[in-house]
């Protein structure tokens, strides 16, 4: 059952127990949780989609890393004002953040963008570990304060780190974690886009199956792993947003 709200407030948990709102939220058990998510590994991306909105929203966000809009695409046709998260660590690719603007325009949506404070010079490359740390996942903490659940485009087919990835499961937070996606095929993506003319980043076509920072992100030979383009010789294949 979706929760109920005593009194309108600011979206913010914090304010509106502050406000003397009183939040009934949903409560899974771990095992629910996993019942959840077997049932959900058979039905439409859109299903566990409107799942989440039903039980969570407005306590609820979706990360994007506007690699695609896919998850957006998705997303609005269920509830179109849900809060879109894009996390600006000041590395990006230039073609990546015309691609946050492009797509903002596109949904309309209601974006919302972390920017990461200074960091050391080239901490990317003295402290990688580090680096993410500070302009991805702290950013990714502070979007989730007041939040019960979020929603992202993480997919097995991505990497064999993700080849497990649930589609409904508990955060080290404790947030209940969406990705609709995770079942989804690369094939399954491109036709996706091709059929609902849905827009992307244009360093796909580029050689860049995999984008992140810009100093950290490499041109991938036709054939090789598509997530080799990332930390090219570090022992690192994860920023640590889907840990």
């Amino acid at each position: 059952m979706r929760r109920e709200l005593a009194c309108t407030g600011p979206p913010s948990m914090s304010e509106l127990l502050d406000f003397g709102c009183h939040v009934h939220a949903p409560d899974f058990s771990d095992a629910e949780l996993a019942t959840l998510n077997d049932r959900f590994e058979t039905r439409p991306a859109q299903a566990a989609i409107e799942w989440a909105v039903e039980q969570f929203y407005p306590f609820l966000c979706l990360s994007a890393s506007m690699t695609d809009a896919v998850l957006i695409d998705l997303a609005v046709k269920v509830e179109p004002s849900i809060e879109v998260v894009f996390i600006d660590t000041g590395y990006h690719f230039p073609v990546t953040l015309e691609t946050v603007e492009v797509i903002r325009r596109h949904y309309g949506l209601n974006l919302r963008v972390l920017t990461v404070p200074p960091q050391p010079a080239e901490l990317w490359k003295a402290d990688p570990e580090k680096c993410c740390s500070a302009a991805k996942v702290q950013q990714l903490d502070r979007a989730l304060v007041g939040k019960l659940a979020w929603m992202s485009g993480l997919r097995r087919a991505e990497a064999p780190t993700r080849a497990l990835a649930p589609i409904i499961a508990r955060d080290l937070r404790g947030l209940v974690k969406i990705n609709p996606l995770a079942a989804w095929s690369d094939q399954d993506v491109a036709g996706y886009i091709a059929d609902h003319a849905v827009p992307y980043n244009p360093l796909l076509d580029d050689g860049y199956p995999s984008i992140g920072c810009r100093p950290c992100t490499e041109r991938v030979a036709d054939g090789d792993d598509p997530r080799s383009g990332r930390w090219a010789g570090l022992d690192k294949t994860e920023c640590g947003l889907h840990l």
